[in-house]
């Protein structure tokens, strides 16, 4: 637990203490969920620290007293690299974890390195998606009975048809921990009315879209609004895999999110 900014929040980190030849990175989660939703993906990329935190009321971390924007978490984010040490880092968000990313990389730049996007949009001016799958993400349900989960996970996230994606699946609502209803109400607002599409033409970061073209939450044309906006930027998408790809397409994920990271500066932006 770390006092940063105003707010207890709990935080994660991963192999800080071991030396690399990578920046750390830091890591913003989707609505609702908490750190042991993407543990796993912070294990597999051994070679390069790892930082993430549960935002006010998901998680272990206590609700929140007042609203929360972008500006004010993504400087509660500076806090907390402050608190650790860390200049510059490579900012990864995925859902709407990947507006605050966006949001990091346009109001800290100095401290951005590089930029991945995953099942995400430009906030407001988004394409929707499945409208089924929708009403089932707004029903609390889904982070409190496993069973309704388990019915309604293609429905809800889409790519399970790859092998060894059950298991993906099953090990996933293992992990989950409802947030609180203040927690995840805050969590919508905070949202509203934002949008990154005006300020992204100006980003000059190099910038990884990852997108699945079976997520019925971010249909695949918001990474490709997206990719346009921002000119240094590439899009790859996960053939067959839903809005939870980083899990259930977890080795074609990483070997992705490797091949970007390390590559030499400019690089990418020549691939692109």
């Amino acid at each position: 637990m770390m006092d940063v900014g105003g707010r207890t929040l709990r935080v994660a980190h991963w192999r800080l203490d071991e030396p690399s030849d990578h920046p750390p990175l830091l890591f913003f989660n989707g609505i609702g969920a908490n750190i042991e939703a993407v543990a796993p993906l912070a294990e597999m990329l051994t070679e390069r620290a790892f930082v993430m935190f549960d935002m006010p009321g998901t998680g272990e971390s206590p609700d929140p007293t007042i609203p929360y924007n972008p500006f004010t978490m993504t400087w509660t984010a500076t806090q907390i690299l402050d608190r650790l040490g860390l200049e510059e880092v490579d900012v990864m968000g995925v859902s709407w974890g990947g507006a605050m990313a966006q949001h990091y990389a346009l109001q800290y730049p100095g401290r951005t390195r590089r930029l991945v996007l995953v099942a995400t949009t430009a906030g407001m001016l988004m394409v929707p998606g499945n409208p089924a799958a929708l009403t089932k993400m707004a029903n609390p349900r889904r982070y409190i009975d496993p069973k309704f989960m388990n019915e309604h996970f293609q429905t809800l996230y889409g790519g399970v048809d790859k092998d060894g994606a059950s298991h993906q699946k099953d090990s996933h609502i293992g992990r989950l921990k409802p947030p609180s209803p203040r927690g995840y109400f805050y969590q919508l607002i905070a949202m509203l009315g934002w949008t990154s599409l005006p300020a992204l033409p100006f980003m000059s970061k190099e910038v990884l879209i990852m997108m699945g073209d079976d997520d019925q939450i971010v249909p695949l044309i918001n990474g490709k609004i997206l990719n346009t906006a921002i000119r240094n930027s590439r899009l790859e998408v996960i053939e067959g895999g839903g809005h939870l790809f980083l899990l259930t397409h977890a080795d074609e994920s990483v070997a992705a999110l490797r091949e970007f990271l390390d590559a030499p500066d400019g690089e990418d932006r020549a691939a692109a």
